[in-house]
């Protein structure tokens, strides 16, 4: 049953919702999982965040290569002591795989997913897998939004528990024009997502310039939005997420990595300057860390962004 935290509904009961319905600015970090049965790395990553992020991502076999299952290594942060939010692609799943782990997740106490296109096959490390991609990732969200609101499979059949859930889905402010990617956004909503996370920013002017567009459909009263950040260690690394993912990165912040003594350190301090920017950002609810294998850097931007103490989780 919905209920009503501060001035908007909540449907699933999680602590990340909650705390985005109760107007806390929210933080966010994610966990690649391993091409291992070993459990052990998540819970190594999962000490390092707890205290200091809200959820973590568990992202589902990211850049089409094989990695332990997003359902099981959710399921072992959760046991750890921080809520996941669960990613799922439309890649490797049909209509029938998407609704039944999405039960199975809720089964196990997951409330958080996210609703994602996926990597192509041809970019992993099984490039003769077939690509799966039975629903647009808006038919994903809509599937999930009426399995949750109406106890209603995409067939038409109902299920005695509708599964409990925050549905996610992601934006890219800067890959296209910025009309095209709000209207992606847009389309997502529309289809029923509750909160949105972004691909990482680092130019915040024209991050602001698509905000407006947000806004100006008052689409940040509709869903919680929640910006991308990734912590850069190298000037490569920052030009390999233009050249490769698109990113936008300014010139200014390409110089002080390129010219920095210790890059590392200048990237994590690039990434507080951006946290501390977004936070001012009209319709920003919160923000969403990609350490990009140096998950001990996440607590420290934490800290130095002036976000701790995080309140205690509630699930």
């Amino acid at each position: 049953m919905a209920e009503a935290v501060g001035v908007r509904t909540v449907r699933s009961g999680s602590h990340l919702e909650r705390m985005l319905a109760s107007g806390i600015f929210a933080v966010t970090a994610e966990i690649a999982p391993p091409a291992s049965a070993d459990p052990t790395d998540i819970r190594e990553i999962v000490s390092r965040y707890r205290g200091a992020v809200d959820a973590c991502n568990v992202t589902d076999c990211t850049r089409a290569r094989v990695r332990l299952s997003s359902l099981a290594a959710a399921t072992i942060a959760l046991r750890e002591g921080i809520e996941p939010v669960m990613q799922m692609v439309a890649r490797d799943r049909n209509r029938i795989a998407l609704q039944a782990d999405l039960l199975g997740a809720a089964a196990l106490g997951i409330r958080n997913v996210l609703c994602l296109w996926g990597d192509p096959v041809s970019a992993g490390n099984e490039p003769e897998a077939k690509g799966v991609f039975d629903l647009k990732t808006e038919e994903m969200i809509e599937t999930f939004r009426d399995l949750r609101d109406r106890g209603r499979l995409r067939g038409g059949d109902t299920v005695d528990a509708p599964p409990k859930v925050f549905i996610g889905a992601a934006a890219d402010p800067f890959r296209g024009s910025k009309e095209e990617s709000f209207a992606k956004l847009r389309a997502k909503v529309l289809a029923g997502a509750d909160f949105v996370q972004t691909q990482a920013v680092y130019d915040i002017d024209a991050f602001e310039e698509w905000m407006r567009l947000v806004r100006k459909e008052w689409l940040h009263e509709k869903v919680y939005i929640l910006a991308g950040v990734i912590p850069l260690r190298s000037a490569k690394m920052a030009r390999f997420l233009v050249e490769t993912l698109g990113a936008t990165v300014p010139k200014h912040i390409m110089d002080r990595m390129e010219k920095a003594p210790d890059p590392k350190a200048e990237g994590v301090s690039i990434a507080v300057r951006t946290v501390k920017a977004l936070r001012k950002i009209d319709g920003i609810r919160g923000v969403h860390l990609m350490p990009v294998g140096r998950d001990g850097v996440v607590a420290r931007v934490v800290k130095e962004a002036g976000l701790l103490p995080r309140p205690e989780p509630s699930f």
